[in-house]
């Protein structure tokens, strides 16, 4: 069955490459982001791993915990590893699960069988830390992840998970966000004190919050 939004994210135990873990203990109270690659020694998966570990600061700045999945094991992970960092120049700085039984991707239903019916498509899953799921995407094998973006997609997450906002086409972090239908016009000034500008009686825009 389908995972979707809301829904608790399946625990699991698994070998990684920094050490055996479960993985709700692992996450704790952090966000956390799973996301699966089809297959070792890939080109594409290559470029990804070593852009989330370039990006490392910037998911830490968030308190968000990445972790990788593979439908190979841990020996396969651990050969190809050097390669990532010699192609990108990027030390793999977080956990690559061995799943070569593919028991997580099955629990995440990462297995189309017909895109593969042996390897996982590029699927990511973004976890609150109330261990719900806030984001599913899912790429073909072929189209490598835009990883500015779901980090774009997180701070988002987080904004207006703490605030009744929602965010625009577009939204980058700074910018100006909505105010959600579900606060009337009279709560308005307690509640964005930077005010509010009507662009329509339906859409009400307002300076970013926590900024």
């Amino acid at each position: 069955m389908s995972l979707r939004l809301g829904d608790i994210a399946p625990d699991f135990e698994a070998d990684t490459t920094q050490g055996h873990l479960r993985f709700h203990e692992w996450l704790g109270d952090s966000w956390g982001m799973l996301f699966s690659h089809p297959a070792d020694f890939t080109p594409v998966c290559t470029t990804e791993l070593g852009k989330t570990a370039l990006l490392k600061d910037e998911f830490g700045k968030r308190n968000v915990k990445v972790i990788a999945v593979s439908v190979d094991d841990l020996d396969s992970h651990n050969r190809w590893t050097p390669d990532i960092k010699d192609v990108t120049g990027s030390e793999v700085n977080f956990p690559l699960i061995a799943d070569q039984d593919r028991k997580v991707a099955e629990l995440y239903d990462m297995i189309h069988p017909n895109a593969s019916e042996k390897t996982t498509v590029r699927s990511v899953f973004v976890i609150g830390p109330d261990k719900k799921i806030k984001l599913t995407l899912t790429y073909p094998a072929s189209t490598g992840r835009n990883f500015n973006e779901l980090l774009r997609v997180i701070d988002s997450l987080q904004l207006t998970a703490n605030y009744q906002v929602a965010t625009p086409a577009d939204w980058q972090d700074g910018e100006d966000v909505i105010v959600t239908p579900a606060v009337t016009n009279d709560q308005l000034e307690a509640k964005y004190p930077k005010g509010v500008t009507f662009v329509k009686p339906y859409l009400r825009t307002t300076p970013q919050p926590n900024k």
